[in-house]
């Protein structure tokens, strides 16, 4: 990874975080992007520099594509060139999948925007680079929900599985010079889920735990390892790589008969 020009969306916490740091401290150069939150941002940045690596910081809102030209930009002015791009920035609500009132248009089409949108854009204010160096990588943050149609919400689900769509046509549509693979983690013990949940976060993390074969959820680390492994695997893309110890394994539509 020494010398790599990385960018990941959505780092100031949980996977994007531990995936910036992570790529630091194998030599890449990082592009740490966040929209909101600056000060948890500026912390991943020192992180990233204190693991040994260059890093900059980069404000920008996927959701825009001038937005996503911008971070592309600001990658190419100091380090002339773009490698790897991971698209982690992600938005969500929550309301049962049953409740058919629960959601509106709205909430879709910003769900979509930053999701699947945001993904596509910042893979074409990428690609021109990627294309110059022949070996561009592309790592979606994507989430058993779009396999297994669960999760925060419908809107959520589809749009994840809209994402693991968009994986598999851009391998096809920008092979062989940009490879685009998808991680699609389960339950992540994040601080997201722990402000979420509040007091009932340890109950609900070892429910799900109970849930899987392995008897564990993921963390944010181990999914970023599992990151770094699509970014670098030369022979890997159109690939969505469940990460959930087994949970899947659970739902009745995947399993073998």
């Amino acid at each position: 990874m020494e010398g790599k020009v990385a960018i990941v969306t959505g780092s100031a916490a949980g996977i994007g975080a531990a995936t910036a740091e992570l790529l630091a401290s194998r030599g890449a150069r990082v592009v740490v992007n966040y929209s909101k939150s600056a000060d948890e941002a500026q912390a991943v940045l020192a992180a990233c520099e204190q693991a040994g690596g260059e890093a900059i910081l980069v404000q920008a809102d996927v959701a825009s594509d001038d937005d996503c030209r911008n971070l592309a930009r600001a990658a190419l002015e100091r380090f002339g060139r773009i490698d790897w791009l991971v698209n982690n920035a992600g938005v969500t609500a929550f309301a049962s999948h049953d409740d058919l009132d629960a959601l509106q248009a709205e909430d879709f089409q910003r769900i979509y925007a930053v999701n699947v949108i945001g993904s596509y854009q910042m893979i074409r204010a990428c690609a021109t680079s990627m294309r110059e160096h022949g070996n561009g990588s592309v790592v979606n943050v994507s989430s058993l929900a779009g396999v297994a149609g669960i999760g925060s919400s419908v809107a959520y689900a589809a749009s994840k599985g809209a994402l693991n769509t968009l994986t598999v046509d851009l391998a096809r549509a920008l092979a062989p010079a940009i490879r685009v693979n998808a991680v699609c983690p389960g339950f992540v013990e994040t601080r997201w889920w722990r402000n979420r949940l509040g007091d009932a976060y340890e109950a609900q993390r070892d429910r799900f735990a109970s849930m899987t074969p392995l008897g564990k959820t993921v963390t944010p680390e181990e999914t970023a390892e599992t990151i770094a492994f699509l970014l670098a695997a030369e022979k890997l893309t159109g690939e969505t790589l469940i990460l959930d110890a087994g949970l899947h394994l659970n739902f009745a539509p995947l399993t073998a008969r």
